[in-house]
């Protein structure tokens, strides 16, 4: 593809590219790869069944060597439905009114083969919206993903919109990414998600809540479709693991989400609550829920202004908040260090660490790794699945708390 390109007179090849990407995916089969020149791109394009292989995927992105093209406009700037096998990389997304890119099912709820193997790539969403509820990356039904050195700033607003949306999605990891100024949440996943990760990402200023794992969801959305015969949950088995989080009314939150782990992240000067325990989706209409409940908060390291708190753990009705774990955590109010310890979780925690500084390396720039002779060395707790910390380094026995373990 090229700007310079003709959708009539070319046939796809380095010499004669076509002009728009709808054209050039028509073209390919399983193994193809699109490739997309440096330039501008109108927004809007809708993609349908992209499928390739197991063994030949399909890839759409930027060309090798180049700057990356850009999309810019429409009322989305890229949709996909029912992709498979495809690979979407290197690609710059802006000024889209509602979603920034948007990969779903196609409407086909209970087909979970309908939308699958999807990687996403170095990609930069943002300014997306027109101050409401849109999404950088809206997923649905999607199952086996990866969203891995992304960029996600500035997606809806006033307090809605997400970086990563997900409905109804399973099997999956966001990694190594960042989000910025958001209003809504960073990464939100609800209706039916299920065994997805978020690891070593950097979040600032992502909203009310950074990280929501749960939420709310319309009955008509879930992915599988609701059951009337056996419990259903928001969100369950959604994995918080070694990311620095800054601002954000709240941290995180547990939001109707079943068997959900935070784990050694770094959480610094949320401006409302540390985080929250919270029941949005209720049993009504024939169908049950299952309230938040058996979530595990451990190894995370929260720095945090007392004075900026109404109050440090929000806990909300419906919730079966003394069912969650804390396990050696490491609170420091830096305002006022007696006041560290949390006198509101739902339950009892064991070896945490509260009143002392962590010794950040050199926060004032943004660095919150820790040295050796950090608090935080050394005195967190073996947590199942967890192996890394932010930067790929294995953690130690015993791990040190928070996203970090110290360089020799």
């Amino acid at each position: 593809m090229s700007p310079s390109g003709n959708d009539t007179s070319g046939d796809g090849s380095a010499g004669k590219p076509f002009q728009t990407i709808a054209k050039g995916v028509q073209a390919t089969s399983p193994g193809s790869a699109v490739r997309i020149h440096s330039g501008t791109y109108p927004g809007g394009a809708f993609l349908s069944g992209v499928s390739g292989t197991a063994a030949a995927p399909i890839w759409i992105g930027g060309a090798p060597g180049e700057t990356r093209p850009v999309i810019d406009g429409g009322g989305e700037g890229l949709h996909l439905a029912k992709p498979r096998y495809l690979v979407l990389h290197d690609l710059e997304v802006k000024s889209s009114t509602q979603n920034g890119v948007n990969i779903d099912d196609g409407g086909e709820y209970a087909n979970a083969d309908a939308a699958r193997f999807v990687l996403l790539k170095n990609l930069s969403i943002h300014d997306i919206g027109s101050n409401g509820n849109q999404d950088c990356l809206k997923l649905s039904g999607l199952n086996d993903f990866w969203v891995l050195e992304s960029q996600f700033s500035h997606c809806g607003g006033g307090g809605s919109g997400s970086g990563i949306d997900q409905v109804g999605c399973h099997h999956g990891l966001i990694a190594r990414s960042t989000f910025q100024t958001i209003t809504g949440n960073a990464v939100q996943a609800k209706g039916g998600s299920e065994d997805i990760e978020i690891r070593a990402c950097d979040l600032v200023d992502a909203g009310a809540r950074g990280v929501n794992m749960g939420g709310s969801t319309g009955f008509e959305f879930f992915r599988p479709p609701l059951s009337t015969s056996s419990p259903n949950f928001e969100a369950k088995n959604i994995r918080l693991v070694a990311n620095v989080i800054r601002g954000s009314e709240a941290a995180l939150a547990f939001v109707g989400c079943v068997d959900c782990l935070a784990a050694h992240n770094t959480i610094v000067d949320p401006t409302h609550w540390l985080f929250r325990i919270l029941q949005e989706t209720t049993t009504s209409g024939g169908y049950t829920f299952l309230p938040a409940s058996n979530g595990r908060f451990l190894n995370n390291l929260v720095y945090f202004d007392r004075s900026q708190l109404s109050t440090t753990v929000n806990v909300g009705p419906n919730t079966n908040a003394p069912s969650f774990s804390f396990q050696n955590n490491l609170w420091y109010a830096h305002d006022a260090p007696s006041s560290s310890a949390p006198s509101d979780l739902p339950a009892s925690e064991s070896a945490a660490v509260a009143g002392v500084d962590p010794a950040f390396t050199a926060a004032a720039s943004g660095d919150f790794s820790i040295p050796k002779s950090s608090p935080a060395s050394g005195k967190g707790s073996a947590a199942a699945g967890v192996a890394a910390d932010k930067n790929g380094k294995c953690y130690a026995a015993p791990p040190s708390i928070g996203a970090y373990e110290p360089l020799p």
